[in-house]
């Protein structure tokens, strides 16, 4: 039984980071959670086919019982993150880019409302709190600490649609968040992206400040328009 050794597919070059569970609430539902995340966290498209799961191994790194595992990739299946090869195995599925850009559609539209709703109800130091993921690049730039930055990207993201306050919203956008997270982490390091990105968060967040409800809604809408028109010239790895 594994005490967290991250699950490793035998057959490609990505891994799930997974821990062992506590029998505390539903197995299935720990299972469930713990996977959605690792899934979540998981970048499906830095490799060129779709990646294979190994049960064995994830029920391993859960250290659970093959039902409760079984039982959640169900789950995960049903809701569109996995699919079953009959005589193959399970894969995570893989957007196509039709697919991606419609998702980050969706996504500019629920952002920047919540960017709206932001300026009406987020306090000031909630405000402030975007500020301060990006307090460490001020003296260097984003491409010296691409890692990092792209983690803060994404932090900032969710902490938009986060001050919205919107949980219909928060619902919404959760399922969509996988897909465009991996695409968002990709393509920061192409190009001048970085650069370009870390000046729209500053705008955008100087908006939030400025309570200034129609520039931050349009702000917001513009960046994940600018990553669509990105997206839709060089992400040519997508189907």
């Amino acid at each position: 039984m594994s005490t967290g050794t991250p699950a490793k597919n035998p057959t490609k070059s990505l891994a799930l980071s997974l821990q062992p569970i506590k029998a505390v609430e539903s197995l299935r539902d720990q299972a469930y959670a713990m996977l959605k995340q690792a899934l979540s966290e998981t970048d499906i498209y830095s490799v060129p086919e779709e990646v294979q799961l190994d049960k064995r191994v994830l029920t391993e790194a859960l250290g659970v019982s093959r039902t409760p595992v079984r039982e959640a990739m169900t789950l995960l299946e049903q809701e569109g993150f996995l699919r079953t090869v009959p005589r193959k195995g399970i894969f995570i599925v893989r957007k196509t880019k039709k697919e991606i850009i419609e998702m980050i559609q969706m996504w500019a539209a629920l952002e920047s409302m919540s960017a709206r709703l932001a300026t009406l109800h987020a306090t000031d130091q909630e405000i402030a709190g975007l500020r301060r993921l990006f307090d460490k690049f001020g003296e260097s730039k984003p491409t010296e600490h691409l890692d990092e930055y792209s983690d803060a990207n994404i932090a900032f993201h969710q902490g938009v649609v986060r001050l919205g306050g919107s949980k219909l919203i928060s619902d919404a956008i959760e399922n969509i968040f996988i897909h465009v997270r991996a695409i968002r982490k990709m393509t920061i390091f192409q190009s001048d992206r970085a650069e370009r990105s870390i000046v729209d968060h500053i705008r955008i967040i100087e908006a939030l400040e400025k309570r200034d409800t129609e520039l931050a809604e349009k702000l917001v809408r513009q960046h994940s328009l600018d990553l669509i028109a990105f997206v839709t010239e060089h992400c040519d790895f997508l189907k």
